[in-house]
């Protein structure tokens, strides 16, 4: 056991040393004068919390957009995420169509003329009056039937969104002509129209026939545009936009139509499905897609008059459009919960 010895009898080497030793250890080490007192030294002043937290810790807050937490919401629709992934998936098969159908749409096979579905046979779907595999007709029907949805979906969002935007925005004389436009489109017999349009304007090709019932399908988003302008034309952003200089186009692109966004997202999505039955109905009335160009609504119009003999002329087309129509409207019901900003709980 060593003996103590007075700070002021040793050495400057071992005070040195004694005053390392001290604060190895956490504890604060006191240094000696010259006369052999020991001095406290000051403590340091402590750090924020905040700093503290962060720092030592490593936790470091991240700001998350409005658009992250809706990702985050809309992920969390199980029923919503499931038919986007069925909707991927069709998406492909249509595009990659010459791949993935095992014949050509217009293929021949007369030795198997009307041949059930079978499991066991070449063909999965069946085939039709003239020997064509229905599976591979079907899959070109598919991507015309997209094809169309998309054009249409398109151009009515683009037409309802610009004409509700400039009537929500500007109001008074301009509000009023472009609503009575509105209202003499939504009151006019909306099938009628467009087979008479699709008899004058023609028919045939999926383009003219998207362009035909876009013209008719932008109405109900310019009423909901219209109504959501009309309400943020007030607030205090666009006040001091219009303070700061910003002219109207800059306004309305930049300040206001962002927080349009979820209405007009929601809506084009249901877009899609009214111009797959859309098209649907104009192929069987026999005003949509001409052949040999295969169609959804082409293939349930030849399968028509077959009836219960050859039901797979029907039932597959048929089944198609189903599967896609409810795949889009629970995608669009799951981006209105997660677009919502007042949103809280998310429905499974």
């Amino acid at each position: 056991m060593t003996d103590r010895v007075p700070a002021a009898d040793r050495l400057p080497e071992e005070r040195e040393e004694i005053a390392l030793t001290a604060g190895s250890v956490g504890r604060p080490a006191a240094a000696t004068s010259a006369s052999g007192s020991v001095a406290v030294p000051e403590r340091p002043a402590l750090e924020p919390a905040g700093e503290t937290l962060t720092y030592e810790s490593g936790v470091e807050l991240e700001a998350r957009s409005q658009w992250a937490y809706a990702r985050m919401r809309f992920f969390r629709h199980r029923l919503a995420v499931a038919s986007l992934v069925v909707l991927i998936l069709v998406a492909l098969v249509g595009i990659f169509a010459k791949r993935v159908a095992p014949y050509a749409f217009d293929e021949l096979d007369l030795n198997n003329i009307t041949a059930k579905p079978t499991l066991d046979g070449k063909h999965l779907f069946g085939t039709d009056l003239l020997g064509r595999d229905y599976l591979s007709r079907v899959i070109y029907g598919l991507r015309t039937s997209l094809w169309v949805a998309l054009v249409v979906a398109t151009l009515s969002t683009a037409i309802g969104t610009t004409i509700g935007a400039i009537a929500g925005y500007y109001g008074g004389a301009v509000d009023n002509m472009l609503m009575r436009l509105t209202d003499l489109f939504l009151v006019l017999p909306f099938l009628a129209v467009l087979l008479v349009l699709s008899a004058f304007l023609g028919h045939g090709k999926p383009v003219r026939v998207a362009f035909i019932v876009a013209l008719l399908l932008w109405t109900f988003l310019a009423r909901i545009v219209r109504g959501v302008f009309l309400s943020l034309r007030e607030k205090e952003f666009v006040e001091a936009a219009k303070a700061a200089g910003a002219s109207d186009l800059r306004i309305i692109v930049r300040h206001i139509l962002p927080n349009c966004m979820g209405p007009i997202v929601v809506t084009m999505t249901l877009f899609i499905a009214t111009a797959i039955l859309l098209e649907a109905a104009l192929s069987f009335l026999g005003f949509g897609i001409d052949p040999p160009t295969p169609a959804l609504g082409k293939l349930i119009a030849e399968g028509e008059s077959q009836g219960l003999e050859s039901w797979w002329l029907v039932t597959f087309p048929g089944l198609v459009i189903v599967i896609i129509c409810l795949a889009v409207n629970f995608v669009g019901d799951g981006l209105r919960d997660a677009l919502d900003p007042t949103q809280r709980r998310t429905r499974a």
